[in-house]
Order: structure tokens, then sequence, then C-alpha cells
């Protein structure tokens, strides 16, 4: 279908005035269709709406390819429509535990994936940094709070990543100095760190 076509089968059949210079900057990316808009262009292509996103990367695509609405996940999560609505336009997580866990279970997410379209991978690679070089046990609640995994898969993890961090730093001290100075490390060293004990946590974790 050419995108005159497309946009003539909006109009017809959903009463969408949409032109085909719309269609074709939804094609190239430059535009991006409305949830009804999509949910109509799945309906005018015979689709899934999920199969017209690439990989999900916002709450709201990973949403859209569950094909729920907005009214139907805040019924699941226990919110309003209008609270989980700012949390897709913000990107930033504002609900409880049991609610994130709810959340991924609804969009078939896994916890790694969660931390990343909420935004909160950094202020995880900062609490792992804290529990690899210091006392693992004062971070778990901390993590916990962050994190939708079980709570014993999670002290686990912090465990068996803080006792693998201390015998690679005396026995070869391949992570480099101390972790909290390497930590704050300015620029790609600094970063590089901060990557691979978030990288190694989701390896322990199984995630």
């Amino acid at each position: 279908m050419a995108p005159g076509h497309v946009a003539y089968g909006l109009g017809a059949q959903y009463g969408m005035r949409v032109t085909a210079e719309t269609v074709m900057a939804w094609e190239r990316g430059t535009a991006l269709p409305g949830d009804r808009e999509l949910m109509a262009l799945a309906g005018v292509l015979w689709c899934a709406p999920g199969e017209l996103l690439a990989a999900a990367s916002t709450l709201r695509e990973h949403r859209i390819a569950r094909d729920l609405a907005v009214d139907d996940l805040a019924r699941v999560l226990g919110m309003t429509p209008s609270a989980y609505r700012r949390i897709e336009e913000t990107g930033r997580w504002r609900g409880n535990e049991r609610q994130a866990v709810a959340l991924c279970e609804a969009l078939d997410m896994s916890a790694a994936r969660f931390l990343t379209v909420t935004g909160r991978d950094e202020e995880l690679a900062d609490l792992l940094t804290r529990a690899v070089t210091t006392r693992w046990q004062a971070y778990v609640r901390p993590v916990d709070k962050l994190v939708p995994l079980d709570r014993i898969l999670l002290q686990s993890a912090l465990e068996q990543l803080h006792t693998d961090y201390q015998a690679l730093m005396v026995s070869t001290l391949s992570w480099n100095t101390t972790g909290r100075d390497r930590a704050g490390t300015a620029g790609d060293e600094g970063r590089e760190f901060l990557d691979r004990v978030v990288e190694e946590f989701w390896r322990t974790a199984g995630v």
C-alpha cells in the first residue's frame, strides 16, 4: 500500500484526517503516531500494533506491543490512568515494588529492561558500586526498592558479586585500585567500571 492508500484507509475506516505526508513521516521515524492513530494504522494494515514498532525502548512501546490500553494496564497496576500516563510521559517510575513486579509481568519485561526504560540504570550502578566495595548487606533494601527481583535472589546476587569483586581485587587487581576510587573516575574508565558492575549483577542474578 502506498502512503496515500494508508491515509485514505485511516479516513474511510476510522474518520481520521491524515495526509500521505504524515504517513511517510511515520514510516521514516521523523514523526510518531499517537495511541489511537497507531491502533487505527494496525487495523488498516491488518496487523498487530506491536508489529509496527521496532524493538520497544519505552514503556509506551512495550505497552502497545502487548496490545494494552492505558486504562487496562493502570487497572492491573492499581493506579489511576492519569497517574500511569504521567509515568509514560516522563519515563520515571513512581509506583511501588508490588506495582513494578506487576508491570514487568503485564508487559513481559525483564527486571533489567524495566530499569532501562524507567531511566534508573545510573542509580542502580551507584548502589551496586557501593555494595561491592563496602558491606553489601547494607544495600539489599535500597536495591530491592529499585529492582523488581525476589529478595532471596537479590541477596544471593549481591553477596556473590561482592565476593567475586573482592577476590579479583586481591588476586589480580583486574578491577583496578579501589572500587570507590575507580567508580569516581571521570570519563571512559569510570563509565566502563559502572557498566561492568551492572552487567555482572544481572549475570549473577540470572536476568
